[in-house]
């Protein structure tokens, strides 16, 4: 079967009706500030006396919602909606699923505008990236409903003289989803429905600061026509919950996207088999990255400069895929840290609802915190060229900030900082500038500005990356077109809005029949 496939396009905001529309979505987002949220446990509304308060990182002051927390009590009582619920769910026909998905993406491109403004509320997302994230949510709907049509026949295996052979998937069982809050639309709806289309039930715990978003969406899944118990939303607090639902002998897998630290634990409790358990869990994990992009001396120094300051400072640069390392040859080092800091300084930083902001807020208190400790260490590590200035009066405001000529084992250029942050180092050539570029412990995107043929093609085989962009920005993976992804402590090697994603939430049977 063709699948033919074309991702959701990004509003044009130059367009004055386009803006109109967003403006109110906003208002609507606005309307729904400070509501009370209840779990959704086998269809069931519960509302809880101990709340999660989600408030927006651009005002502290505001509350985007009040949602239900759950606890041990109430997750125990969701992992039994969730099996009771895939004794049903996993004999609904592939086609019927697909369906659901189909129209959970057509609920959500209506309402693009109020989902993409409850980003800017709640995740403090700026326009253009909140419509990112929203866009990217219902490619993940469409694609993921057609790749299980793809997959509901199975594949196809040799059959012999008096005997009629059938490769076919069938689904894992409950499965958890834990998501991140960067990414609070999209991710977190791609994990759920790629569990769900492939016949999973699931327990969604999301990001303890993005759970409004994840409230919005389990409505529409309703609406969509999902059966209940299939989708059980427990949010609560990540370590105490989160460890009950990995270690459950009921638990078939996990999908969490995450730090590199919380990945591990998980891993680790994941491989623990408990009384009454008969399966080893399987687990799908995005981890995190320290992302680099190389600037030859071959290469288009203003597409270098530009593709680092977007990559770098885009959503503050709290995406797993941003460029905190620039590894530039020695030969036009200067010129494009020059030219970095110059774009830089034309960068707006304030509140996401303005339609001018660049760069907006980073997510709480925590994050704030420990950005600004990294900070901290880069001005010992090397030279502050830019920004390094933080805001905490009214939201978690940090300035673009630039290091320039930091050691390759500096901390800056090794650990994961999350943050509008970015440090640059030197190469003597390009085949230095890779080695550079491969000596942290992930391997998540990385990118390559050059236009030296054969250094592209070096690239291509030796830097060691799960997403390489050639002559582009290191950020901006879409559904279908980038499955992403990456190696060593960036992950299981999952990918993300690719062919062989729906996979991981499923085990494959063959029935052969003597004739």
């Amino acid at each position: 079967m063709m699948i033919t496939y074309k991702h959701e396009p990004f509003t044009d905001f130059s367009n004055e009706e386009n803006k109109r529309a967003f403006h109110a979505g906003l208002h609507w987002a606005e309307q729904e500030l400070g509501k009370d949220y209840p779990l959704v446990i086998g269809g069931d509304k519960i509302m809880t006396d101990e709340k999660i308060i989600s408030v927006n990182p651009a005002n502290k002051t505001e509350v985007v919602g009040r949602v239900s927390k759950t606890d041990r009590t109430l997750a125990e009582q969701a992992m039994a909606s969730a099996l009771e619920a895939f004794e049903s769910w996993k004999k609904v026909k592939p086609e019927v699923r697909a369906d659901i998905l189909f129209k959970a993406a057509s609920i959500v491109r209506r309402r693009k505008h109020e989902f993409s403004a409850l980003l800017v509320k709640e995740a403090g997302k700026p326009w253009n990236e909140a419509d990112a994230d929203t866009a990217e949510g219902i490619d993940f709907l469409e694609y993921y409903a057609r790749q299980m049509l793809a997959l509901k026949d199975g594949k196809k295996v040799e059959s012999r003289h008096g005997e009629h052979n059938r490769y076919e998937y069938i689904p894992l069982g409950v499965g958890i989803i834990i998501s991140p809050w960067n990414f609070a639309f999209a991710i977190m709806c791609g994990t759920t429905v790629a569990a769900i289309v492939t016949g999973n039930t699931v327990l969604l715990k999301p990001a303890s600061t993005t759970p409004v978003i994840a409230a919005k969406f389990v409505e529409v899944m309703e609406e969509a026509g999902l059966p209940k118990g299939v989708l059980n939303y427990i949010p609560g607090n990540g370590s105490e919950l989160g460890d009950c639902l990995v270690d459950h002998p009921k638990t078939r897998f996990i999908s969490f996207t995450g730090s590199r630290e919380v990945g591990i634990r998980i891993y680790e409790r994941a491989a623990v088999v408990h009384k009454g358990q008969i399966w080893l869990k399987r687990v799908i994990a995005e981890m995190g990255g320290k992302d680099t992009i190389v600037v030859d001396r071959e290469a288009d120094l203003e597409l270098a400069a530009q593709s680092i300051v977007r990559s770098a400072f885009g959503f503050s640069g709290q995406k797993c895929s941003a460029c905190s390392r620039a590894v530039i040859v020695e030969d036009v080092y200067d010129e494009v840290l020059e030219r970095s800091i110059e774009i830089t300084k034309e960068l707006t930083v304030g509140d996401p609802a303005d339609p001018n902001t660049f760069m907006g807020p980073v997510n709480d208190r925590q994050a704030f915190d420990k950005i600004m400790k990294y900070i901290d260490i880069g001005k010992e590590e090397g030279e502050l060229m830019i920004g390094g200035e933080g805001d905490d009066s009214k939201g978690y405001f940090i300035q673009p900030t630039i290091f320039a000529g930091v050691d390759p084992q500096a901390r800056i250029m090794q650990e994961e900082i999350f943050g509008p942050v970015v440090a640059f180092t030197k190469a003597e050539n390009f085949t230095e500038a890779l080695e550079i570029a491969n000596n942290t412990e992930y391997g998540l995107t990385g990118a390559v500005i050059s236009n030296n043929r054969m250094h592209l093609e070096q690239a291509r085989e030796e830097f060691m990356v799960g997403n390489l962009y050639l002559n582009r920005g290191c950020t901006g993976a879409i559904v279908g077109y980038q499955p992403f992804g990456g190696f060593n402590m960036s992950g299981t090697d999952s990918k993300a809005g690719g062919p062989d994603y729906l996979l991981l939430h499923m085990q494959a049977k063959t029935i052969s029949e003597m004739l």
